[in-house]
């Protein structure tokens, strides 16, 4: 697929085939192709959490309540950033972290490198919403400096969602000033 095909035809997949499961390598290959997204510093903080257990894919929604859908996945890969790895500063009065950044961007690798394997997936945010940020370290054991970033439900899709017309808004350029 052709990156920019890819980046025009991309869409959030929330109905997935329950029949058709994602194999081990399947998903490894995707999480590869994310693992080169950049990252501040080249640090790549990223680490991705794989669950397919139907009974904790279920329970996602009494965490983060718009993941309802997740229990039909074939799999959740929950993307985190360490804490204590990711470019950061905590010093001279500047506290500030790219953890949620880089997250982020490796989420986006995973939304990516799914559609091009022609799997469905859907990115539902983590951080930074300290209540699920909270319940995730606690549903999923995580350790403390592993922040949750993103919860990404894949599979097979059962669906296919209605493609815009144009989301180009040459508007929203601006060339040289505001």
């Amino acid at each position: 697929m052709d990156l920019t095909d890819g980046l025009r035809t991309r869409r959030s997949i929330r109905q997935f085939n329950e029949t058709k499961k994602l194999s081990k390598a399947d998903i490894e290959a995707v999480l590869e192709a994310a693992s080169y997204a950049p990252s501040a510093h080249n640090k790549q903080p990223w680490h991705f959490l794989v669950i397919d257990d139907k009974e904790v894919l279920a329970g996602f929604r009494t965490v983060q309540p718009w993941t309802s859908f997740a229990k039909n996945a074939s799999c959740v890969v929950v993307v985190c950033a360490d804490t204590e790895e990711t470019f950061h500063r905590d010093k001279d009065e500047e506290h500030w972290s790219y953890a949620d950044i880089d997250g982020t961007l490796a989420a986006y690798g995973v939304l990516l490198a799914a559609h091009n394997k022609g799997f469905g997936a859907c990115f539902c945010g983590a951080a930074p919403m300290p209540k699920v940020i909270e319940g995730l370290q606690k549903y999923l054991n995580l350790p403390q400096n592993m922040r949750p970033v993103a919860i990404i439900p894949m599979g097979y899709p059962a669906e296919s969602p209605k493609q815009p017309t144009d989301r180009f808004k040459p508007e929203k350029i601006h060339w040289g000033k505001w």
